[in-house]
C-alpha cells in the first residue's frame, strides 16, 4: 500500500495543518458532486492541487464524480513556474485528470493588446486592466462553459491562504463564518461570483487557508516531489520564490517584468540561481513597459472630448494609445529579449521561453498593418509630447506660451 502523510516517520512536519485540510475536504467536499481546482501555477495553488490529488489517491478523502483543473495561463508567467506547470499538466494527463488551459482570446492577450491594439501597458494609477482581462474574464468564461456541460453546480477549490495579502486577509476575517464554515476548516462560501453566467452555481473552498508559508515550502520541496506523495514537479516552484529563504511578504510572484510591481523581486531571485541566470535579459521588460508609457510614444486628445450624451469628459487632453512606431519598437525589443534568452538556453541545454509566440507576433503585425486603434481614437491625434494650449476640466484654457 502506498505510504501517506500520516504514517510514522513520514509524517509532515506540520501534520496538524494537513489534518485540518483533510477535515475541511471531508466537511464540504461530499456536498458537491463536481469539483474544480483553480490553479495559477504559483506556490499556493500548486500545493493545493497536488495535495488534494494525493489525499484522493491514498483514500484520505473521497473523490467527487468529476474533477476539473483550470490552469490560468496568462502567457506572462515567470519561466520556472510556466515550465513546472507544463510538467505537472503532463502528470495530470497520465493520471487521467481533466485539465483545461484557460487563456485569454488572442486579441486580448497581454502583449497582443499592447503592441497590436496599442493600449498602453497597465499601471497602478490610471490603467490597471491586465488581471481582469488575461486571468479573471477567461476563467469566468471557462467556468461557465464547464457548468453548462455539467448541468449543475461545482465546488471550486482555491489556494487562498491567510498571510498572502493584507487586503485579502481582512476580507477573510470579515467572512470566515459564512455559510456555516467553522474556523480552521477552510474558507467556504456559497455566495460567490457575480458574473451572470455562473451566479449561484459555484461554491468555493480554501482548504489550505490555515497553512503557513513554511508548510507550503515543505510540501513543494520535500514531500510532493517524492514518489511516495506523487512525484510531482513542484520543487522548482519553491525555488522560484526563494524557498526557505523567502519571507511571507516577499513570497509572491506576478508576471515577468510586471509593470505594476515596483521591483522584480521574484525575477531577481530566479536569475540569482546559476540554473536560471540565462533569464537575465527578461530584466529588460519592465524598463520597456515604462518607456512605452512616455508621452513621445503615445497620442493625446488635442481638445475637449465629448461623450455620447453630449457632456464633456472630465479629463481633457488625456494621453492615449501607442503610436505605430512605438509598437514596432516594443515588438522588436521583446523579440530580441526572447532571442537572447533562448540562445543562452540552447547553449546551456536549459528550457527555452516563448513569452511571444509566432501566432501572437503574426497577429500583432496584422493589427498594426490594418491601422488598428482602441475605440475612440482615430490615429490622427498629435503625439502626447506635442506642445499645445492647456485645457482644464472647468472649460478654461491656458494658451501656449511662445
Amino acid at each position: 500500500m502506498q505510504p501517506t502523510l500520516f504514517e510514522g516517520a513520514k509524517r509532515l512536519v506540520y501534520d496538524d495543518a494537513v489534518e485540518l485540510t483533510v477535515q475541511s475536504m471531508q466537511a464540504y467536499g461530499p456536498a458537491h458532486d463536481h469539483w474544480g481546482i483553480a490553479w495559477s501555477g504559483g506556490k499556493d495553488s500548486s500545493a493545493t492541487l497536488t495535495l488534494i490529488l494525493h489525499l484522493i489517491e491514498v483514500g484520505r478523502i473521497a473523490p467527487p464524480r468529476s474533477l476539473t483543473v483550470f490552469y490560468a495561463d496568462t502567457r506572462q508567467e515567470l519561466p520556472p513556474l510556466a515550465i513546472s506547470a507544463s510538467r505537472i499538466m503532463d502528470q495530470l494527463q497520465r493520471r487521467g485528470v481533466r485539465c483545461e488551459v484557460v487563456t485569454a482570446p488572442l486579441d486580448k492577450r497581454f502583449l497582443v493588446y499592447i503592441l497590436g491594439r496599442g493600449v498602453p501597458p497597465p499601471n497602478n494609477n490610471t490603467l490597471r486592466w491586465c488581471t481582469r482581462q488575461i486571468k479573471i474574464d477567461p476563467m469566468t468564461a471557462a467556468l461557465e462553459a464547464r457548468l453548462d456541460e455539467l448541468g449543475g453546480g461545482i465546488l471550486m477549490i482555491t489556494g487562498v491562504r491567510q498571510g498572502e495579502s493584507a487586503i485579502r486577509d481582512q476580507r477573510i476575517v470579515m467572512s470566515c463564518g459564512k455559510d456555516g464554515a467553522e474556523c480552521g476548516q477552510g474558507w467556504y462560501q456559497q455566495v460567490l461570483p457575480a458574473a451572470k453566467g455562473i451566479r449561484g452555481r459555484i461554491a468555493t473552498l480554501a482548504p489550505l487557508l490555515h497553512w503557513r508559508v513554511c508548510n507550503v515550502w515543505d510540501w513543494l520541496k520535500i514531500y510532493a516531489p517524492s514518489p511516495d506523495y506523487g512525484g510531482w514537479a513542484t520543487r522548482e516552484i519553491a525555488d522560484a520564490y526563494g524557498g526557505d529563504e523567502a519571507e511571507e511578504i516577499n513570497a509572491r510572484t506576478g508576471c515577468a517584468g510586471c509593470p505594476l510591481a515596483s521591483k522584480d523581486l521574484a525575477l531577481d531571485t530566479i536569475i540569482a540561481s546559476a540554473d536560471w541566470s540565462y533569464l537575465s535579459p527578461l530584466k529588460g521588460l519592465k524598463p520597456l513597459y515604462r518607456e512605452l508609457r512616455l508621452p513621445e510614444n503615445r497620442l493625446r486628445k488635442a481638445g475637449f472630448e465629448y461623450l455620447k450624451d453630449g457632456s464633456r469628459a472630465a479629463n481633457p487632453q488625456r494621453m492615449g494609445p501607442l503610436t505605430f512606431d512605438a509598437r514596432l519598437m516594443g515588438l522588436d525589443r521583446i523579440l530580441s529579449i526572447q532571442a537572447q534568452v533562448n540562445v543562452a538556453a540552447r547553449a546551456a541545454r536549459r528550457p527555452e521561453i516563448d513569452i511571444l509566440n509566432a501566432e501572437e507576433e503574426a497577429r500583432i503585425r496584422f493589427l498594426i498593418a490594418a491601422g488598428t486603434w482602441p475605440q475612440g481614437w482615430a490615429g490622427d491625434e498629435p503625439t502626447a509630447d506635442t506642445p499645445m494650449d492647456t485645457l482644464f476640466g472647468d472649460g478654461s484654457v491656458q494658451p501656449l506660451l511662445v
